[in-house]
């Protein structure tokens, strides 16, 4: 199944028999019939915002009155957000995506009142997209109210005070703010780090992610700062939140897991490969010999270079292993890297290149031949 059929014509229905039940003037056949005029043709996003829209123009204008009948239609289990939880009950899931749309676009008027609206939706499907119209409209109100959640019984209303703050969140609008000057969140994040959840502390890491986009230096200062010695998930959660980092070959990001500038020689980087057929797989080893009296630590990654339509090269960063090496150890390392046709990138035949990036210095550079 296609990921935007989540939103189908038995969901609509479904939405629509709910809403009626709880608002006896709700138009449901002509909501059914304008939602399905257009569904079919759009996207997922846009899917929800259309049965958002349909619902705008079908509920009572009052805000009070509207937000008890959204209310009324939520599920009452308010501990999973399963990707298909609505049944007679109530609604969840994905069918309360357009709720929290509707909410967001429409409740400025009511700041406080619809961001705890919200909140309890958020327990149903996330409000991640919904708050962020709040933090544009007034981030420090919005984050004097959202700030409160830390604490709370759910742990999705919990997720929520970092998720939908992320400056750069996927699919959702930018928050300009945030992408500017991130140390409102700062505490708020530090609260969330140790959370009893992965699912929230998962977020705080991605939220990180985000900033580091900006103001890389930050978060590696932070890294540092938020290091404890034994704490398994907090660890986990800063090598996520710096993946980026780590990728770039950030210096104070790799040194907050231990991994320092490099004494090592690169006696071999040879591909077994040297001419490639898109679709096929790039093979290559490495022997690389420690040059330390000490024992180190590595995160090696490998650099394929493509080749671009203008006939420069561009350098993809590829994730391999983190191993430690003792003094003066040879180390050997096979790879088989898949070159196949992707939607975000075109290949051009050609010279293409390949090389190491080790606690984030490069070695070597071998070139090999693409034929798409």
């Amino acid at each position: 199944m296609d990921f935007k059929d989540l939103f189908s014509e038995d969901l609509v229905t479904e939405i629509a028999g709910h809403f009626q039940r709880s608002f006896s003037d709700f138009d449901k056949k002509g909501f059914i019939r304008t939602v399905m005029a257009e569904l079919t043709s759009l996207e997922l996003m846009a899917r929800a915002q259309l049965i958002a829209d349909s619902l705008d123009c079908n509920l009572p204008r009052q805000f009070e009155h509207r937000a008890s009948i959204l209310r009324s239609v939520l599920h009452p289990d308010q501990s999973s957000l399963s990707v298909e939880p609505s049944d007679d009950r109530g609604l969840g899931g994905w069918a309360v995506l357009p709720l929290t749309l509707l909410v967001g676009q429409h409740g400025q008027n009511h700041f406080e009142d619809s961001l705890l609206l919200l909140k309890e939706m958020t327990t149903r499907y996330s409000a991640e997209f919904a708050i962020r119209h709040f933090l544009l409209e007034d981030q420090v109100r919005a984050l004097s109210i959202i700030g409160g959640w830390v604490e709370d019984s759910n742990p999705h209303v919990r997720r929520l005070v970092s998720e939908g703050t992320r400056p750069r969140l996927p699919w959702a609008m930018q928050l300009p703010q945030l992408i500017s000057d991130p140390k409102p969140m700062l505490p708020l994040l530090e609260r969330l780090r140790d959370d009893d959840e992965e699912y929230v502390r998962r977020s705080v890491a991605n939220h990180l992610n985000d900033i580091s986009k900006d103001h890389p230096d930050l978060v590696a200062q932070l890294a540092n700062d938020w290091k404890e010695e034994g704490n398994r998930s907090r660890e986990k959660l800063l090598r996520h939140a710096c993946r980026s980092l780590v990728k770039q070959g950030h210096p104070l990001a790799l040194e907050a897991f231990g991994y320092r500038k490099p004494k090592l020689s690169l006696k071999a980087l040879n591909i077994h490969t040297p001419d490639v057929e898109l679709g096929s797989k790039l093979e290559f080893s490495v022997l690389i010999k420690s040059r330390s009296s000490k024992v180190q630590s590595l995160v090696i990654d490998y650099v394929v270079h493509h080749l671009k339509a203008n006939g420069e090269l561009s350098g993809k960063v590829f994730k391999w292993k983190t191993l430690t090496i003792n003094p003066r150890e040879e180390v050997v390392l096979h790879r088989s890297h898949p070159i196949r046709k992707v939607t975000t990138r075109r290949y051009y035949s050609g010279k293409q290149a390949l090389s190491l990036r080790i606690n984030g210095q490069d070695f070597g550079c071998e070139v090999f031949n693409l034929n798409c």
